[in-house]
């Protein structure tokens, strides 16, 4: 055996878990991702996705989606810097930039490609980042190809962002990334504060709304507009493979970034361009958002029925107070051992395991969509109140 294989064949972990009947990974979905889907020829309830608006499945989405294949094609088989930009890439572009309230946006193949190309190129050698250290895997990928200085500051902290924004030099550039919401337990960044900080050390600030647009904000337009923050905040992220229901990101912030951004973010000029299909998708989804706010109202309205039952329930769920719910386990093997057993009982839920949080930090990840039903959501709460009592974990 090779010595990289010999190295790697030590990593265990999955096997162990499997010989535990309790791998809760790559479970093979046969339909379309709805509130309802089949695995293993069983429907199972969905509450496992980042669909939040719900419009995975929805007849104009996907008929925008095979209109623009038909017309483009499958592909653009090359990336924007060359010959892979198309109009409705720009269109896209413009609708979004309009959307989140900036000047310019740059559409990205994935949500991760905007954080690892835009956080590791937009700062220099004598420069600093400044980021949550709950921040998304993506960003800290970003963080790791930067030659700046990075410091972490505690998780939605703000005198502990303060600390570490007077070890900066005051004359250099100063970035503060953070999710908006943060995907694992569902709490808000404190937007308010954070712009506080950064006018009072002259910082620049990136929001990742993954997990906020569609959510937050009128519109769905994000948390940087539920906190009346847009204009505060010089860059805002979103990516087009949960609330609107394709695959792609992007980046909006003002015409001097993306000039800069767009010839010098290797993921962005080293990587061929957004699909047709997934940028049609996207603009029909952002139509639908824009159209249809009462989406996003059934989908409060679920959030906090859900988290009431929860509550009562005698789960902890932390601090919070959107549709991803954390129900916390506190140990590896029982988080999957309860996800099987709830996959059993007709519940799709996503196990979070070390090293994704810590060890001591394991949990359920339970996220809501705009489609469930009141119904779904009582009959969900009910099977993990039957589970989760199994374990000892609630009376």
């Amino acid at each position: 055996m090779k010595l990289l294989q010999a190295k790697l064949s030590q990593y265990q972990e999955p096997q162990k878990a499997k010989a535990l009947g309790i791998y809760p990974y790559f479970r093979k979905i046969e339909s379309e991702q709805d509130t309802e889907v089949y695995i293993g020829g069983k429907k199972v309830l969905m509450f496992g996705s980042n669909s939040y608006m719900g419009l995975t499945n929805h007849p104009k989405v996907k008929e925008a989606a095979i209109e623009a294949t038909k017309k483009y094609g499958t592909g653009c088989a090359g990336s924007p810097f060359l010959n892979g930009t198309l109009d409705i890439h720009k269109e896209l572009e413009a609708r979004l930039a309009a959307f989140v309230g900036k000047e310019d946006a740059m559409i990205y193949s994935t949500g991760f490609e905007v954080n690892l190309g835009v956080v590791s190129c937009i700062t220099g050698r004598e420069d600093y980042i400044l980021l949550d250290e709950q921040d998304h895997a993506s960003i800290i990928e970003g963080r790791r190809l930067s030659f700046s200085t990075a410091y972490k500051y505690k998780h939605n902290d703000m005198a502990s962002l303060e600390t570490q924004l007077q070890k900066c030099a005051p004359d250099k550039v100063k970035l503060i990334v953070t999710d908006g919401v943060f995907s694992m337990e569902g709490d808000v960044a404190n937007l308010p504060e954070i712009v506080r900080l950064a006018k009072k050390y002259n910082a620049t600030i990136m929001v990742d709304e993954a997990h906020g647009i569609g959510v937050f904000g009128k519109q769905g337009r994000g948390t940087c507009n539920h906190f009346g923050v847009s204009d505060d905040v010089d860059l805002i992220m979103g990516t087009f493979s949960k609330s609107f229901a394709s695959l792609g990101g992007f980046i909006a912030c003002d015409k001097s970034i993306t000039n800069y951004l767009r010839h010098h973010s290797r993921s962005y000029i080293f990587t061929a361009s957004i699909t047709p299909a997934s940028t049609a998708a996207a603009n029909a989804a952002l139509d639908i958002m824009l159209n249809e706010p009462e989406r996003q109202q059934h989908l409060w309205d679920l959030t906090h029925y859900a988290l009431d039952g929860f509550r009562s329930m005698g789960c902890e769920i932390g601090n919070t107070s959107t549709p991803i719910i954390p129900l916390f386990i506190r140990d590896n093997n029982k988080t999957f051992a309860i996800t099987r057993d709830l996959m059993n009982e007709g519940i799709f839920v996503n196990p979070v395991v070390s090293p994704a949080v810590a060890s001591h930090d394991t949990l359920i990840r339970f996220s809501l969509m705009a489609t469930h039903t009141k119904e779904q959501v009582t009959i969900a709460l009910e099977k993990i109140h039957k589970v989760f009592r199994s374990y000892g974990l609630v009376e």
